[in-house]
């Protein structure tokens, strides 16, 4: 065997002779396909900062030779920084001159999952090249509202909608809806919210508040609190007047809704040695979760409740939610992690909200999904809360169930991204 001088004393004649092979010397390799992801909604809500690295995830795991280029609407407040660590090799398209670059350059556009077809005007930009493109994974119309506006829906999105290579709607009632209203896609079917593939991960900060307040990994349980509509006015970065029809609402339901949140913690805490951590989803769930669960708790409970008092981003709720024992509460996003880590979570909705908690039926978990507005659902609430805490075995079984569902889903419905992309 030559030694390492022998070697480079022949390098050069060796590049010479490769170099000389006429297949080698006038080779040319295909550029990198690129594709742009119009994705990244807001930043108070870890569940719509979610379905940003659970898309990438995705493409990552399924088109790993493809460069993604991000067409965010917000990605301030720490999540740029946050998905930068993950997806290292991510372009985010900041500019105007960067984003007309792309239209120009990548050959398809996926519309990331979310509440609606909220990238309507890019797609709109995008349908002028010429080029196709595909959703994934949207509630539609998704209009979050009184009962009377929840299935208003711009008419333009039917177009959109029909003219993509697939639609991919997370929830079945709105792929029947929009087949209702002249939605003809080639391609319609259910795909589970993006969020599901979410392994984004901060366990340091988790570990160091949980430490902090004495909660155990599989000891406790995460528990968060909702109004029928959230209060964004109350952050000073939104600049929302106070809509008084919602605020009204939200006054008149908050204790209905709430109650039996409260009455599942205290459940909880006087049945079993579990502990329960209340948590936002959105920003405004920090002070809600005071007023509505932790202030009213009886003092022999208060002792193992531990309340939240800041925000916090999706990397960080991960790596909490992945340490727990199990989730319940009136928000979906966080269920939607807990399941892609195959921990437990229970769902509870309210008629305002839009057709996307129908998914924990499509994912076979209709037995952890409870309607507010209907009594017999609300009774079952705190015996399925219990039940998740005192059987984590069975409760963890039936969520790994659910994640199996949505694992293959992913695999299948990505092979169609694959395909289209590639063509």
């Amino acid at each position: 065997m030559p030694n390492r001088r022998e070697f480079l004393k022949h390098t050069p004649s060796l590049i010479g002779l490769l170099l000389s092979v006429p297949s080698l010397a006038n080779a040319t390799f295909p550029a990198k396909k690129s594709i742009i992801l119009r994705s990244s909604w807001q930043t108070e809500n870890i569940g719509d900062i979610a379905h940003t690295p659970g898309v990438l995830t995705l493409l990552e795991k399924y088109l790993p030779d493809v460069e993604v280029r991000l067409w965010p609407s917000n990605v301030g407040n720490g999540v740029e920084e946050m998905l930068m660590k993950r997806f290292p090799k991510l372009v985010i398209l900041k500019t105007a001159d960067e984003k007309k670059a792309a239209l120009a350059e990548c050959g398809f556009l996926l519309h990331g999952s979310g509440p609606s077809l909220v990238g309507r005007k890019e797609i709109e930009q995008w349908r002028e090249t010429g080029k196709p493109y595909g959703i994934y994974g949207i509630t539609w119309p998704g209009v979050y509202g009184f009962p009377e506006d929840r299935w208003k829906f711009n008419p333009a999105d039917v177009e959109l909608l029909t003219k993509a290579r697939f639609a991919y709607f997370r929830d079945s009632v709105s792929m029947e809806f929009a087949k209702s209203k002249g939605v003809a896609c080639p391609i319609m079917e259910f795909c589970p919210d993006g969020a599901f593939a979410v392994d984004i991960r901060d366990d340091k900060a988790a570990d160091a508040f949980l430490k902090k307040h004495g909660l155990e990994t599989g000891k406790f349980l995460c528990a968060i609190p909702q109004l029928r509509f959230s209060p964004w006015w109350e952050l000073p970065a939104k600049k929302q007047t106070v809509n008084e029809a919602k605020h009204a609402r939200n006054e008149l339901m908050k204790e209905q809704d709430n109650k039996p949140i409260r009455e599942a913690i205290i459940a909880v805490v006087r049945q079993t040695p579990m502990k329960v951590l209340l948590v936002p989803e959105n920003e405004t769930q920090v002070r809600i979760g005071k007023e509505m669960l932790y202030d009213p708790l009886p003092e022999d409970v208060k002792s193992k409740v531990v309340w939240r008092d800041h925000y916090w981003l999706t990397d960080e709720a991960v790596s909490t939610y992945i340490r727990s024992a199990g989730l319940f509460g009136i928000e979906m996003h966080s269920p939607i992690m807990c399941i892609a880590l195959g921990i437990p979570a229970i769902v509870c909705r309210f008629e305002e909200q839009t057709s996307k908690g129908a998914m924990w039926r499509d994912i076979g978990l209709g037995d952890w999904l409870f309607d507010l507005d209907t009594p017999k659902d609300v009774a079952g609430i705190v015996p399925a809360v219990l039940a998740m805490a005192k059987d984590p075995k069975a409760a963890k079984a039936k969520a790994l169930k659910g994640k199996q569902f949505v694992n293959q889903r992913q695999k299948e419905t990505m092979a169609v991204v694959k395909k289209n992309v590639e063509a």
